[in-house]
């Protein structure tokens, strides 16, 4: 689903153990007692933490996390939502804002205004207003390239969602289906921020011209292909990648995100000094990623402590090198691989969680007839 999921293909059973972190055996504590000493955090599969960090606030808190692991994030928006009356868990971290909407809309959360609230930067409080959500971390989804490929072919790489549709790209682009995958979603809303609502092209020749639509036709004619999901176009289609690698994959541009290259410096094997993929910055959508206090969660209150915690200086430093995302809290530390090999998009497209909410679903439908048929 996210970038995150590197982490996973990287370190193998490495992320499985946290799925189980905090979660230790009660004793002999009574039912009562264990829910009030039991908070539980339900995520998407590319959940992460440091042991000492989680350790850390178990031992302040008084509360022992155990996480629950719900697929990718659409999957465990959609779950939450149809266990809403009889929660999981008690918070929920990982909805975006490209599904913000139907999780708010489906009273999935129940309001909590977080302690350390002020610190979280405005631009990413998107529910502002009510407190249903908290903002956690944010990243950019953005088209990745292949250096070696484009040096060895004497072609610069793109930069640009223009030039994606250019013939010099023809046949080098893999993206993720906006249907079943975030950035593949993120990716078509950037496309929709970019070029409008303008419905189908009259006239194909235009660069930009017919909106959306008229843009994805000449993506789909200049020979882009889909694929169900991240872990598939990024590790086994996109030929930058240490698993495309392997794979002897023949994508040299990916649907993925700017914090992927500093990824594949930190988990490379040797390390190489500098990162052997960029981004193409003018390609990026901006995704800020939420938690929320369950409706009808049974122990609200280990979860607000919970949320507190997510915001706080120790995991919001502790979460870019273990879910390569960027904090939202001003003053948190960003490591200097982000820094150097995968800086956030300076000027990324985005869109308001109203238009996102009207014309989600609708658009999806019309790019799977579009792209897909």
């Amino acid at each position: 689903m996210h970038t995150r999921t590197f982490v996973a293909a990287a370190v193998g059973l490495g992320l499985v153990t946290l799925s189980a972190c905090g979660s230790s055996d009660d004793g002999g504590s009574s039912q009562s007692e264990s829910k009030s000493k039991t908070v539980t955090l339900v995520s998407h599969d590319s959940w992460a933490v440091s042991k000492n960090v989680l350790a850390d606030f178990e031992k302040q808190s008084g509360y022992q996390v155990k996480v629950l692991k719900d697929g990718d994030a659409g999957q465990a928006v959609n779950k939450a939502i149809l266990t809403k009356d009889n929660p999981q868990g008690d918070v929920f971290f990982g909805v975006d804002n490209t599904l913000l909407s139907r999780a708010l809309d489906n009273g999935v959360f129940q309001p909590y205004e977080a302690k350390g609230l002020d610190q979280v930067d405005g631009q990413y409080q998107l529910d502002a207003g009510k407190h249903r959500v908290t903002p956690v971390d944010y990243g950019d989804i953005c088209v990745n390239y292949d250096k070696k490929y484009f040096a060895d072919h004497k072609l610069a790489p793109p930069a640009t969602f223009d030039d994606l549709v250019k013939p010099a790209y023809k046949n080098l682009l893999v993206t993720e289906n906006a249907s079943t995958s975030s950035p593949g979603l993120g990716f078509l809303l950037g496309t929709a921020a970019k070029y409008g609502d303008g419905g189908t092209s009259r006239s194909s020749e235009a660069e930009s011209g017919g909106g959306w639509e008229g843009y994805w036709k000449k993506l789909k004619a200049n020979g882009v292909k889909v694929v169900d999901g991240w872990e598939q176009a990024y590790n086994e289609e996109f030929s930058g990648s240490a698993g495309g690698r392997k794979a002897g994959a023949d994508r040299p541009l990916v649907v993925s995100y700017a914090s992927s290259p500093p990824a594949e410096v930190i988990y490379g094997d040797p390390k190489p000094t500098t990162a052997p993929t960029g981004v193409a910055a003018g390609t990026c959508f901006r995704q800020v990623e939420f938690a929320g206090l369950l409706s009808n969660a049974k122990n609200s209150e280990g979860g607000k402590a919970l949320i507190d915690f997510l915001i706080s200086k120790p995991f919001q430093e502790d979460m870019p090198l273990n879910m390569f995302v960027y904090p939202v809290a001003k003053g948190a530390a960003v490591p200097a691989e982000f820094t150097q090999f995968g800086p956030a998009a300076k000027d990324p497209e985005t869109m308001a969680p109203a238009k996102i909410a009207a014309d989600r679903d609708q658009w999806v439908k019309s790019w799977t007839s579009l792209v897909l048929k």
